[in-house]
């Protein structure tokens, strides 16, 4: 998929997102919040400026959510996103209650709604994680022209081909085609068991 159908997803599919900011002390404190709206590039939420979370909002200018979707663990698809936020104000207000009817039952007024601000997730990285498949399916994504970074397990060229670390994967999602064995990142579980496993140091993380 590319980034612009995580969003979609994040929006369509799950809504509803447990988003962490940061206090004055430094400590995270959760929400939940709905995101309302999505590009190719960003999401959109709201939220009342009355609230902490407001405050916090403003002050950090960053954010971190995870939403999740299944009837139990094994049927999960979790997408976790951190980046980079801003006020847009309520000009976009009506456009996003027309998507999203329900928020009449709380903000009912035209008045009652003025309380209300949208933000903007401009820019960040992301993660999706599929336990429902098998092997479990994992991928990264930027959006905003935030930079890719290389995350997770990887086998160097000290690799002797002992096989210790294939024995003790979860996931059997590591190659042996040659030495090095590598590493199916897509499949991996970042559990480290390959890590710890190899007796020459031969497995990283990044």
């Amino acid at each position: 998929m590319e980034t612009k159908d995580y969003l979609n997803y994040v929006v369509r599919e799950i809504h509803r997102t447990i988003v962490a900011t940061v206090d004055d002390e430094g400590h995270p404190v959760t929400a939940a919040i709905d995101m309302m709206d999505c590009d190719d590039n960003s999401l959109y939420f709201l939220t009342a400026k009355g609230k902490s979370f407001y405050d916090r909002l403003v002050k950090r200018r960053f954010l971190a959510f995870t939403a999740m979707k299944g009837e139990d663990t094994m049927s999960t698809v979790a997408v976790s996103i951190r980046g980079k936020v801003r006020e847009l104000g309520y000009d976009s207000i009506p456009q996003l209650f027309e998507k999203n009817p329900y928020m009449h039952q709380i903000y009912p007024t035209e008045e009652s709604m003025k309380a209300l601000t949208v933000f903007q997730i401009y820019e960040g990285s992301g993660e999706w994680f599929d336990l429902s498949k098998k092997p479990i399916e994992r991928a990264s994504f930027t959006f905003g022209g935030a930079e890719k970074k290389t995350e997770g397990y990887f086998i160097t060229d000290n690799c002797i081909g002992c096989g210790s670390c294939v024995a003790v994967c979860p996931q059997g999602c590591i190659r042996q085609d040659s030495i090095s064995f590598q590493i199916e990142q897509e499949h991996c579980l970042h559990c480290g068991n390959c890590m710890t496993a190899c007796p020459v140091g031969a497995v990283v993380r990044r």
